[in-house]
Order: structure tokens, then sequence, then C-alpha cells
């Protein structure tokens, strides 16, 4: 099992490890620990580098299976072997990006839910964009100006944000801790970690956040469409 030192410190940046195991066939290894986010929640998986016994990989993708996280590295120098000492570097400009990204989304969610009631059916980013889809009969660009300016007050507002890893009984005792329309939640999870926005939002979430409202920067509406009847797609940018 990985230790996922992700999700309680987002600002890691650098870690030692052991390697774990290593799969030939895909150039995969196994660390006992991980500050890379493997993907997920619509948040990219993070790069950087790994170096092992003098060798530098470039981290090309990181994903979960199981309990454990692959990095799949680049290069092609011999893989290290299991037991194997380990640095690891995040490309932390790009982490940030995403980080502010993410954190600007759950703004969005948190005021559309508290403004207009409307769950989330969807979303995905990347560094400095995104998009989020709401449960909307209607959106016209009065509406999504209106957003916008009342996403920004709540960015100069500088809430906190909290990170909590808690039992799944007492997770679920949140009201409306899940804002997509689909619990997407395994029953087998059995501790739920949940992201708030104080005085904002609460929801479960497994990526990676800026410490405060502040870090965010301006949100810009870019876009918006319909995707269906009850379906509506926002667009945003994060300056």
């Amino acid at each position: 099992m990985t230790d996922l030192l992700y999700q309680t410190d987002s600002y890691l940046k650098e870690f030692s490890a052991t390697v774990v195991s290593v799969d030939e066939s895909t150039r995969s290894i196994v660390l006992d620990r991980s500050a890379f986010y493997p993907g997920g929640g619509g948040q990219p998986c993070d790069f950087g580098l790994l170096e092992v016994n003098g060798v530098t990989y470039p981290v090309e993708k990181v994903k979960k299976q199981g309990d454990d996280v692959l990095h799949f590295l680049g290069g092609a120098e011999p893989l290290p072997t299991p037991g194997s000492a380990s640095h690891g570097t995040l490309d932390w400009e790009r982490r940030f990006k995403l980080m502010r990204t993410h954190t600007a989304l759950h703004i969005l969610c948190g005021t559309v839910f508290r403004d207009y009631g409307a769950k989330v059916t969807g979303g995905d980013m990347e560094p400095l964009k995104g998009r989020m889809d709401f449960e909307f009969e209607t959106m016209h660009a009065e509406l999504v100006r209106e957003i916008e300016g009342a996403v920004n007050a709540e960015v100069k507002k500088n809430h906190e944000i909290r990170v909590n890893i808690l039992p799944r009984e007492e997770a679920f005792q949140i009201p409306d801790l899940i804002r997509t329309k689909i619990n997407l939640l395994p029953e087998g999870i059995t501790h739920v970690r949940t992201v708030e926005i104080v005085g904002l939002d609460l929801q479960a979430d497994g990526g990676t956040h800026v410490a405060n409202t502040s870090e965010v920067g301006e949100i810009k509406v870019v876009e918006y469409k319909s995707k269906g009847a009850i379906n509506k797609r926002i667009y945003i940018e994060v300056k």
C-alpha cells in the first residue's frame, strides 16, 4: 500500500521513498510513499522526476491501481530494483496551477450550490482552465455574469481551506457532502477525505488544493453551453 503523501500535504514538492516493486513490461514502479497525485476526480496526474542510484528518470504518468500508485518512468536506463532508495521531485509549477484550478472549481461548485441549489453532473480540468457541468434547466449571459461575480467575491474573502480524513460513517453524516449527481465513492472505502472552503463549501474530494482562496487568482467564465435539457456546462480560466 502506497502512503499517499499528497492527501495531507499538497505543498510537498520533494520526498524520499523506497522502491517496492517493478514491472519491466510497462516500465512502472511502485513506491512505499509518494507525493505524486495519480489523477482522478477530473484532476490530471502529476509529472516530475525520480532519482534512484544516481539515475534520474522522468515520471511520465502516475496511476492508482488498488492500494498502490504506479509511477511510469521514461528514458532508456534500466529500471531500479526493489528495495532501492529514491528521491522524487514534482513538476511544481504545473502542480500548483492544478491546485489553483481545482480550488477554483470548488469555489464555483460551492457558490452555485449555495445560490441555486444545482448539483454537479461532471467536470474536468487542466492547468489554469477547467469546466464543470451543472443541473440547470436554463442558462444565459446575465446568469453567467452573476455567477462569475459571486465566485470572485468568494476568492477575495480569503477563505481558509481545510482537509480532513474521516471515517465513512462520520463523513456521511455531513449534509450535502456529495455534490455530484451520482455518488462516486465506492462502497468499500472506509475513510473519506473531505475538502472544506471554510464558510462556503464542504465536500468529499481526493485532489490537491491551495491553502487559501487568495492563492487562486481571478476566475473568468470564458464560455458556457447547453449539454442537455437539465445539463449546462461552464468553462473557466484562472488568471
